[in-house]
Formats: structure tokens, sequence, C-alpha cells
């Protein structure tokens, strides 16, 4: 049993790193190709995500660099589990790794904007608002 799993996982990654050997065509609409393409913008905007998340943790003190890792942890899970459940009607499907990709590019590039926004917070200042946060948006 051990050894016919460790052969698909063998073959798993086998198959995977082929797939990421190709680079995205945009010219190429099939959808192998497409999932490569989303594959890409999701490393790129992870990317970002990570340069944007050191900024911020590099200037903070020990206590908020304590609170920014648990958040950010949590975002992590809250971001996972919002892609697995908000693409489950195509899983096992050919486009399912383009959806999960999307999404998962779509909720990077808006924490990015959140981490972008705290940067630029003054120490102190209440009224520093997340991006796409409008204070007439309250609940009524």
């Amino acid at each position: 049993m051990r050894r016919m799993f460790l052969s698909a996982c063998l073959l798993l990654l086998a198959g995977a790193s082929v797939a990421h050997a190709q680079e995205c065509d945009r010219s190429d609409d099939g959808q192998q190709m497409m999932n490569i393409c989303a594959g890409e913008d999701y490393q790129a905007a992870d990317a970002r995500l990570n340069t944007a998340y050191q900024d911020l943790i590099n200037s903070d003190d020990a206590d908020s660099k304590r609170l920014l890792q648990v958040a950010q942890r949590a975002w992590i899970t809250f971001r996972d589990a919002e892609c697995a459940h908000s693409t489950a009607a195509s899983e096992g499907g050919s486009i399912h790794p383009m959806e999960v990709s999307q999404c998962l590019t779509r909720l990077t590039n808006d924490r990015i904007k959140q981490l972008a926004a705290a940067a630029n917070c003054e120490e102190g200042d209440a009224s520093c608002a997340s991006p796409g946060e409008d204070e007439s948006d309250d609940f009524q």
C-alpha cells in the first residue's frame, strides 16, 4: 500500500513539474494554457504580497509584528478556504485549476492593497481605513 501511495505521489510530482515547465502563452486559449497563465498570475501576486508583507513587518515593533503574523496566518487560512468554497462547483473539471488560481490572485491582490494601506497609516491614526472601506458603507 505504501509503495502504491509513494508511486502515485511521484507520478503526481513528475506531472506537476512538466506542467510548471511550460510558460504562459496568452495567445493560446486552450484550457491547459489558461490554467498555466492563471497559475503564473497567482505566483506573481504572491511574490508581490510577500514583498508588501516583509516591508510592513520589518517596520513594526515586536508587538505589532506578532499581531501582523497572527493576522497574516489567519488571512491565508481564510483565503484558501474561501477559494476552495467558491470553486467547489468546478472540482474535478479542467477549468478548476484556473478558477482556483484566479480566486487566489484576486484575494491576494486585495490583501496587498490592505497591507499597503496599513504601511501608509501613521501610528495611532484610528481614522486610517483599509482600501475600499468607506465609512458610508457601514451596515445599517
